[in-house]
């Protein structure tokens, strides 16, 4: 019976809002056991952040909470308080991870710094996520997605060249530096496998998004000259996303020895013309505006589905602009099972992202985020020990 990737693995995760908890996510659907670590009371601040069902907040039902935090257990801790600290470290004692994105320092102020941890558990791996890294001049300076989008120079390369610099949606900075940090681990622990000593490993939400740049840095590394925003235009056309009967189609002009059945298929015999032949020939400013101009009646009578099999049909690499609805209901991410069920007692079922990826061995986890503070009893007195009565004792002190 397949099973989880990393089952065995214990994680104890500090981290809140996105990041941290999506690295976490990662680590928990592949079978590890991660511990989330909550302020008593209040829990992880992403617990307050939408959407909620039926747009009424609730703490326990973040869609984004629900979703970053599914397969974990939650314990709550009072960091702050010297038993809150002792428990944590005890925890840490027999864990393979750590996770944590606080500002840089904080783990140390609270007696959690990674010498502290190693000198408890030498094979233990501890991954810090913060803004701009455990070391450099931005080091302890504050910054939002659009900010950390900004200095690595992603909101530079995105948008129309004589328009402003556009961020993508979402939170992709804070994604990607989830997914650099469980590759960090990953390594880390593949080390400590050879060598028996773990070790910490340090991600800047700033590099791991800059590290998505790499054409643009490479043409001011190798050629000298800043790379410009493109926006919608492409060195062949056309190449970008035009406006249909119901919304937007990816219209690729590729492979380009297919160009020539551009005509058929859109019922434009000028397309056809051999001044449009070649790529160089139809990136020029005149052709573009002709071709985008034949183009839009055949497109403003058909719908992006349409468009997208047509196309596709007669090899054209076609593609479409796709709604959250249009995702749900997609075959292709219906056939890989990508959408999972997931029930939760303060919401009932709901459907969410599932696995990234698949393996032919193993199995990805799906139980739902916890409520807070809900496996306080399962951990400390089933892992670590403590009675019913301490655990009412910790209660009635606000330690968790």
């Amino acid at each position: 019976m397949p099973s989880g990737a990393l089952e065995g693995l214990v994680v104890v995760d500090f981290s809140h809002y996105l990041a941290g908890p999506y690295c976490t996510r990662l680590l928990a659907a592949l079978g590890a056991e991660v511990i989330k670590i909550e302020k008593p009371g209040t829990g992880d601040g992403a617990r307050r952040l939408g959407p909620f069902p039926n747009d009424v907040p609730h703490p326990e039902r973040s869609g984004v909470f629900l979703y970053l935090n599914a397969n974990k257990k939650s314990i709550t801790l009072d960091l702050k308080t010297a038993v809150g600290v002792k428990i944590a470290k005890e925890l840490i004692a027999s864990a393979d991870i750590v996770v944590e994105n606080f500002r840089p320092g904080v783990m140390d102020r609270l007696g959690l710094g990674y010498e502290t941890l190693r000198a408890i558990n030498p094979r233990v791996v501890m991954a810090s996520i913060s803004n701009f890294g455990q070391t450099g001049p931005y080091r302890d300076l504050q910054a939002t997605e659009i900010v950390e989008y900004a200095l690595a120079g992603l909101l530079y390369i995105t948008g129309e060249p004589t328009r402003e610099p556009l961020k993508a949606g979402g939170s992709l900075a804070q994604y990607i530096a989830g997914q650099t940090a469980m590759i960090g681990i990953m390594m880390a622990l593949f080390d400590a496998d050879q060598s028996g000593q773990g070790q910490q490993v340090d991600v800047s939400i700033m590099e791991a998004a800059s590290d998505h740049i790499e054409s643009s840095l490479a043409a001011i590394g190798y050629g000298g000259a800043p790379s410009k925003r493109a926006g919608l235009r492409h060195q062949s056309h056309p190449w970008h996303p035009y406006p249909c009967r119901d919304g937007w189609a990816a219209i690729i002009a590729g492979p380009p020895r297919n160009w020539p059945r551009i005509a058929e298929l859109t019922g434009e015999p000028r397309l056809a013309d051999p001044k449009y032949a070649t790529p160089f020939q139809r990136q020029q400013p005149q052709a573009r505006d002709e071709i985008d101009a034949l183009l839009l009646p055949w497109l403003l009578e058909h719908d992006k589905q349409e468009i997208y099999h047509q196309g596709q049909a007669m090899g054209f690499a076609f593609g479409y602009v796709a709604t959250t609805e249009d995702l749900f209901k997609s075959p292709q991410l219906r056939a890989r099972d990508f959408f999972v069920e997931i029930d939760h007692p303060a919401t009932g079922p709901l459907m969410y992202p599932g696995a990234p990826y698949q393996m032919s061995e193993s199995t990805w986890r799906w139980d739902h985020a916890p409520l807070l503070g809900e496996h306080n009893e399962e951990v400390l007195c089933g892992r670590l020990g403590y009675t019913r009565e301490d655990l009412t004792r910790l209660r009635q002190a606000g330690t968790v």
